[in-house]
This record gives structure tokens, C-alpha cells and sequence, in this order.
């Protein structure tokens, strides 16, 4: 499938809609990065876009990327430092590969929309929402 296909075929708004569900119980903040470059390495192209994203600067160190390269295929989660002490890498690698299923039967978007509630629970357990929070980042779906 190609870069545009792709991109066509995830439906930004119900993206949008799963993150604000998602962050309505949690100060966790979670973003989208569609890339149209190749990232054969994705967890670095994800972690760059992370920082360039100003996901470093959020109140709780909570952040999560969800970051896509449909040129090489690739994908990652990253999350920042507070999130790495609470859940470890295994919720991560689990999460990655029932994302991963969706993807391959071009699932896209439901994949997207899974990964991120899926998330959204886990920051929600361990970073519930408090009464003076406000939401940090924008909820959208960014490409480049």
C-alpha cells in the first residue's frame, strides 16, 4: 500500500475522538505522528518527534506518541520518563503487537483507536485526572 493510501485510509476524527476520550480520565497526553518518511528505525524517528512535538514539557512527564511511517511500515509507542517507571516495556511490546494485527489486516485506524484507549486505561491508572488539569497538547493527528 502506498504512503497516500495509508493516510487516506486513518480516519483522523475518530483518531481525535479516542484521545480525548482517552485523556478525559487521565493528565496523560497523548499525540499522533503520521510520517511520510521512511524511519526504518522507528523508535528514534519517534523519539525525535517527541521532543520536536514538546511531549517532554507536559506537567507529569506523561506523554505518549503514537508514531507511524507507512513508507517503510514501521511503527512505535514512546512514552516519557514517569510513564517508563509505571508500566516497563512488556505493556508496550503488547500493546504494539495487537496494533500490529489490525495493521495488517489494514485496519488502520481501529488499530490507532485500540492502541489508544488501550494506553488511555494505563494512564488513567496510573496518572488520573486531577481537578486543576488541563489539557497540555493538542489533539490532532500530525504529519509531516
Amino acid at each position: 500500500m502506498k504512503t497516500d493510501e495509508f493516510i487516506e485510509r486513518v480516519q483522523d476524527a475518530e483518531i481525535v475522538a479516542a484521545i480525548r476520550h482517552a485523556e478525559h480520565e487521565t493528565s496523560g497526553e497523548i499525540r499522533v505522528f503520521i510520517s511520510r518518511k521512511p524511519a526504518p528505525d522507528a523508535v528514534a524517528a519517534a523519539q525525535r518527534q517527541f521532543e520536536r512535538l514538546g511531549m517532554t514539557k507536559t506537567r507529569e512527564r506523561n506523554g505518549v506518541l503514537f508514531f507511524l511511517a507507512p513508507r517503510s511500515r514501521t511503527f512505535a509507542i514512546v512514552g516519557d520518563q514517569a510513564i517508563h517507571a509505571h508500566c516497563g516495556e512488556g505493556f508496550w511490546k503488547k500493546l504494539a503487537s495487537e496494533m500490529t494485527e489490525d495493521f495488517r489486516q489494514a485496519q488502520f485506524t481501529r488499530g490507532l483507536v485500540q492502541g489508544i484507549t488501550r494506553a488511555g486505561e494505563l494512564l488513567a491508572e496510573h496518572f488520573p485526572r486531577q481537578p486543576d488539569d488541563k489539557n497540555e497538547l493538542p489533539d490532532s493527528v500530525e504529519r509531516d
